[in-house]
């Protein structure tokens, strides 16, 4: 549970280059650990099912995570269950992480088991809720997704969780920033938060409290529609994360 009983999420926008085939564990998701203020052995699930539950996923996330004293499980749900009761696994977490991949999908299949109500009644009872790309997305009321295919599309059946819109990948995929701009001018999509690589949005209730970054040139956005039938982004401050032991 978070350390200060309140509800938080940190919804990362990529995680930066360099780091993905790496054995180390990434800044954020440790300051994902840290927002539990366990005292360094966090309960930490982790949830692949936006990847179809890739075995090399939760292998990799095993072997990270543990090295950092994280107590690690996880929740399958191709081709079935791994456990026989995913809600007492997810309650008694201290942080839920959840992969990326096809949010169209993690959405469908968690609504299918019930995951998407029991996710809710985490965050209200204080899990620290984390996730990268389609793993941040999911928390919102929808963002941009190329669940359909490779163009970008508005994808509005996330979690709702926390109100607006979500860009994960904002400066490293060519084709994310325009249309991401493009879906909130339209009304598409509704206003909302973009993360680069490396950064990321905390929020603590429905309320963005900071974004983090693990690189210093790496930030977070506000996009809104404006007067003209265009969109405004006005790039937020970044705390850059240390990087520690």
């Amino acid at each position: 549970m978070a350390a200060d009983g309140q509800q938080h999420i940190l919804a990362i926008g990529g995680i930066s280059a360099g780091l993905g085939q790496r054995d180390d564990l990434p800044l954020l998701i440790r300051h994902a650990l840290a927002l539990a203020g366990t005292g360094g052995a966090p309960r930490v699930c982790v949830l692949a099912t936006a990847g179809g539950d890739d075995p090399a996923t939760y292998l990799r996330q095993y072997a990270r995570l543990s090295q950092y004293g994280a107590r690690v499980s996880h929740l399958q749900l191709f081709p079935m269950p791994n456990v026989a009761d995913p809600e007492d696994l997810l309650l008694s977490q201290d942080v839920i992480f959840v992969g990326g991949g096809s949010v169209a999908n993690l959405a469908a299949v968690w609504r299918v088991h019930g995951v998407d109500r029991i996710m809710r009644r985490a965050w209200e009872s204080g899990v620290v809720l984390s996730g990268v790309s389609a793993g941040a997305i999911c928390w919102f009321d929808g963002g941009t997704t190329d669940s359909f295919g490779p163009v970008l599309r508005p994808f509005a059946a996330g979690l709702g969780l926390l109100p607006g819109s979500y860009c994960p990948h904002y400066s490293s995929e060519p084709t994310r920033r325009p249309t991401f701009q493009s879906l909130v001018a339209d009304g598409s999509l509704a206003a909302g938060i973009a993360c680069d690589d490396g950064a990321a949005a905390h929020y603590v209730g429905q309320d963005l409290a900071e974004i983090v970054a693990e690189r210093p040139d790496a930030s977070g956005y506000l996009v809104e529609p404006d007067a003209a039938g265009a969109a405004v982004e006005r790039a937020l401050p970044a705390r850059l994360l240390a990087a520690g032991p």
